[in-house]
């Protein structure tokens, strides 16, 4: 099993590399396998690269060379008809029990749950409404 990361796991890696913190690879191997298959999702790209546009002039050129890194660094999975299927089903479901969660959140995990991964998150109690996918907290 693979482990899509959540746009809040490079977020917090992010602030602690901006504070003297470990590195986002020594961050992620603290908690993945060493042989893991990790992943971003199409919209945590988006995501990573909205916070570069709406950065200040003295934080842009920082925080773009860290999503930079990550882009190169992930693979990025699509958002495919799969994973749009899915998402339609765990909308619904979600919308149905009063339980929605954000539609960023709902395309990370339909993504995961189309390739058969679980999503590694900061943000657990949004990922756990979703029956049968697995969440990975990331440690603070």
């Amino acid at each position: 099993m693979g482990t899509l990361i959540d746009t809040t796991v490079f977020i917090e890696a992010e602030r602690r590399s901006r504070v003297g913190g470990p590195a986002l690879g020594e961050h992620l191997s603290g908690f993945l396998g060493p042989d893991e298959e990790v992943a971003i999702a199409a919209i945590t790209a988006s995501e990573l690269l909205h916070g570069v546009h709406r950065a200040d002039v003295l934080h842009r050129g920082q925080r773009e060379a860290f999503v930079e890194s990550v882009l190169e660094a992930f693979e990025t999975l699509p958002f495919d008809l799969l994973a749009a299927r899915i998402h339609a089903r765990l909308w619904a479901g979600l919308a149905s029990s009063g339980t929605d969660i954000g539609p960023h959140d709902r395309l990370v995990a339909a993504t995961a749950v189309a390739v058969g991964w679980r999503v590694c998150t900061a943000n657990v109690r949004h990922f756990d409404r979703i029956v049968g996918l697995e969440v990975l907290a990331s440690p603070s």
